[in-house]
This record gives C-alpha cells, sequence and structure tokens, in this order.
C-alpha cells in the first residue's frame, strides 16, 4: 500500500513515502540530497519488498536540527515504530550507509541486513581531496547565498562521474537546489556513535553487502575496504564503470546486485 505523509519523530517532523509488501526495505539518502534520489529503485522494490524512503532530519521536507541533540538512527527506529515495522532491511549511500551502519549497531533486533553503498563512516579520518572544498562550501552559505553553496556541492569531485551523464545531473542538480543548506551554515548538534562505529564493526551480525562504484573517491573505496574487513561475514562488491552515485549512475545494474543478495529467487520488472 503506498502512503505518504509527515511523523514525529523524537521532536522531528520526518517526511516518508512507502510503497508495496512484504519484507520492508529502507532507503537512505546522502548529504544534500533526499528521498528523490531513489526513483530509479522505489517503485521497482515496491514489487517485491515493501520499501520505506524518507527524508533524514534537516533534508528534504523533513524539518531542519534544532539546538538539542538528535541521532538520526534514534529518528529512524521511531520512523518505523510509527509504520508498525518491527525489523527491516536497511539501505544507505554515503551518509545514509553511515547511518545505516549506526541503527545496526544500536538496533540489532531490528536490522534485518545491512546495504551501505559508497558509505562513509563514523571515525574514519577523511582526506583533504574530500574535505577541501567544504570551507568554501560552508563559507558561502553562511554568507547567504545557498544557492552557490549548493552548486560547490555538485561541483565536487565526488560527483565527477554522475557529471558525465546529463540526465544524471539535471536529477542531482535538482535535490542540491532545493536542498536548504541548514547544515553548510550552522553547526549540526547530531550525536556521533559512541564509541566510533569504526571501532564496533566486529559487533555487526546482520548480513551485509558493501558496495563501491569502482570510480568512486579513494576514501570511500577505502571505507568499503574497511567496512568489508571488519563486519562478519561481509560481501563487498565494486561496481565498474560508476562512481558515487551507483544508484543513479547505472540502476539496473545497481538494482540486480541488490536483488541477488537476498537469499530468495527475486524478478523484478523494469519501470
Amino acid at each position: 500500500m503506498n502512503q505518504s505523509g509527515i511523523t514525529d519523530a523524537n521532536g522531528a517532523r520526518l517526511y516518508f513515502e512507502t510503497a508495496g509488501s512484504g519484507e520492508a526495505l529502507v532507503f537512505i539518502h546522502g548529504r544534500g540530497l533526499d528521498a528523490r534520489m531513489w526513483d530509479p529503485q522505489f517503485e521497482v522494490f515496491a514489487q517485491r519488498f515493501s520499501v520505506i524512503r524518507y527524508d533524514m532530519r534537516g533534508f528534504g521536507r523533513s524539518s531542519v536540527p534544532t539546538a538539542e541533540g538528535y541521532s538520526h538512527a534514534e529518528d529512524l527506529h521511531a520512523l518505523l515504530r510509527f509504520l508498525q515495522v518491527q525489523q527491516a532491511h536497511i539501505l544507505g549511500l554515503s551518509l545514509g550507509g553511515l547511518q545505516a551502519v549506526n541503527f545496526g549497531l544500536l538496533y540489532p533486533e531490528a536490522t534485518k541486513s545491512l546495504i551501505l553503498v559508497g558509505s562513509a563512516l563514523d571515525g574514519f579520518i577523511c582526506s583533504n581531496e574530500f574535505l577541501g572544498p567544504f570551507g568554501d562550501i560552508e563559507a558561502c552559505a553562511k554568507g547567504g547565498d545557498v544557492k552557490a553553496a549548493n552548486q560547490l556541492w555538485l561541483n565536487h569531485t565526488l560527483f565527477a562521474p554522475a557529471r558525465e551523464n546529463p540526465a544524471v545531473e539535471h536529477k542531482l542538480a535538482e535535490m542540491f537546489g532545493d536542498y536548504s543548506g541548514w547544515h553548510w551554515a550552522n553547526k549540526d548538534p547530531v550525536r556521533p556513535s559512541d564509541p566510533p562505529a569504526i571501532k564496533c564493526l566486529h559487533q555487526i551480525r546482520a548480513p551485509t553487502l558493501v558496495l563501491v562504484g569502482e570510480r568512486d573517491l579513494a576514501d570511500f573505496r577505502a571505507i568499503a575496504d574497511l567496512l568489508a574487513r571488519d563486519i562478519p561475514g561481509a560481501r563487498k562488491i565494486v561496481l565498474p564503470g560508476v562512481g558515487h552515485m551507483p544508484n543513479i549512475e547505472g540502476p539496473e545494474q545497481f538494482n540486480q546486485v541488490i536483488l541477488n543478495f537476498f537469499p530468495y529467487p527475486t524478478v523484478l520488472h523494469v519501470i
């Protein structure tokens, strides 16, 4: 059954959409993006799963953070309680992957599996190649030019492979263009995992698939190696020909790899 709406989650208002029936599969978006990034997956996977996508606090149609500390993992748990979902497959990309890991550590009983795509990771020290442009991005936003800040984010080397395809670039530009830029201009009171997730990966027991584009930045390829090494039984797949946004850059390849991860036969039709 398709449903969309806004629910309270620990004092935040979270926008969400659901579709389909069966086991729950949650999609978590990346930084500056929103639930729309999963358009190439949402209706397709709804043929087999009860799919859930939502805007994290501060993104899309969800409310921005207040001065109070919060946890994205706790927000997701509150959303699942509202939807009466006890256990779900959790799929996250980039910042969404980081939050998927944190969710799996904090709520192992609610985590049926983890699918981590170009994932970030609490406790990993990123390179200047990735972090260097953030100074200019934040300066633009704090100076009141959020549009320019979001354009700088789109121009980041991280999205160079995605920008090669005009349709993919347009999709990203649309979402970045709608982003409020709150995180660029404000200090985010989000609580990181404690202890850092990088030190706790061995505690994860959920079946885990680690995906990374062969053209992704070195930081994210290194994180994928760490996740595959330290999460018991994790499987890593390098997706050929794509960068940091494989679900949009090569959706058919991406969708098939996800399907192959599940231990039961599934045939979906491209929509």
